[in-house]
């Protein structure tokens, strides 16, 4: 019997640790710590820093639990998806709003009590964004669902950089950019491998209205886009040399497996794309890191 209760125990953890989607919260803090970075020109208070990742954690986790619980149907019908914990009956939906609702609220206390207002509202309003306007108002009506909704997961690195100036400027609005440019072409990729995933489910994903073809169009011209603005960052004076080569090369590659999806039959190379727009988005958060410090 204590066996059976501490296997329950385990299994209810791991469930509100999937919950959270800790890969995704790991994107979110690495680009919030570029953001700190580049504020700092160099290394940033460790204080700060600590209590903005704490934050974003929380923030972030809560986010995902409010979504898991809105979106169980959806998840239900994707294979992808149909296995996580709210649409298991491991963690009631309302459990899984509170869970969400309470960590966003520790996580606006942090941040306002520590660091700044400011940065405690763009964090919160990340939340609302991705929850009412995101999850609940464009997932299941629009193909722009991911552009529009993509502006959630670019607060983070204008909340690094507002937890160190208290203000929001130029450089964080490129940084939001980067961000927000990035989001569509990643996301599609993925839609194009779960078009019919994505269809089964009623959700207009680009590749289920459009279709492939269209799809990979938009894909590449958000990929040239993106070369176009990280390289217009530059001439703000609040990025250098090896930021600039950093954006070149890694954008140019982005472009390089857009034009390769757009050459290959039907949806092949998306895979690719998509793994590359992971490793695109650490590179260039590496490159703002690197080049702070350089320039200190």
């Amino acid at each position: 019997m204590i066996i059976s209760q501490a296997a329950d125990t385990q299994t209810v953890i791991r469930a509100y640790v999937t919950l959270t989607k800790p890969r995704i919260i790991m994107m979110l803090l690495f680009t919030a710590l570029g953001g700190l970075f580049l504020a700092s020109r160099g290394v940033p208070d460790l204080t700060i820093t600590l209590v903005v990742l704490i934050a974003g954690t929380l923030a972030s986790a809560g986010a995902n639990a409010l979504n898991q619980s809105m979106d169980r149907d959806i998840d239900k019908a994707m294979r992808r998806t149909r296995t996580r914990p709210v649409v298991l009956g491991i963690i009631p939906p309302h459990h899984a709003v509170i869970f969400g609702v309470v960590l966003n609220a520790v996580a606006f206390l942090l941040l306002a009590s520590l660091v700044n207002v400011l940065s405690a509202a763009l964090t919160l309003g990340a939340t609302l964004f991705y929850v009412l306007v995101y999850t609940k108002a464009l997932k299941r009506t629009s193909t722009q669902n991911i552009v529009i909704g993509g502006a959630a997961g670019a607060i983070p690195p204008m909340v690094g950089w507002t937890a160190i100036t208290g203000a929001i400027g130029l450089p964080a609005i490129y940084l939001f950019a980067i961000v927000f440019f990035w989001t569509p072409p990643h996301f599609w990729a993925l839609a194009l491998m779960l078009k019919d995933d994505y269809a089964r489910a009623k959700i207009p994903m680009l590749p289920v209205v459009v279709g492939i073809r269209e799809t990979k169009k938009s894909i590449l011209l958000y990929t040239v886009l993106l070369l176009a603005l990280t390289s217009m960052f530059y001439a703000t004076g609040a990025v250098g040399l090896i930021y600039l080569a950093t954006s070149a090369v890694a954008g140019g590659l982005f472009i390089y497996y857009g034009l390769r999806l757009m050459k290959n039959p039907d949806i092949e190379g998306a895979k690719g794309l998509y793994l590359y727009s992971l490793l695109y988005l650490a590179i260039m958060f590496t490159g703002i890191i690197v080049d702070s410090l350089v320039k200190t």
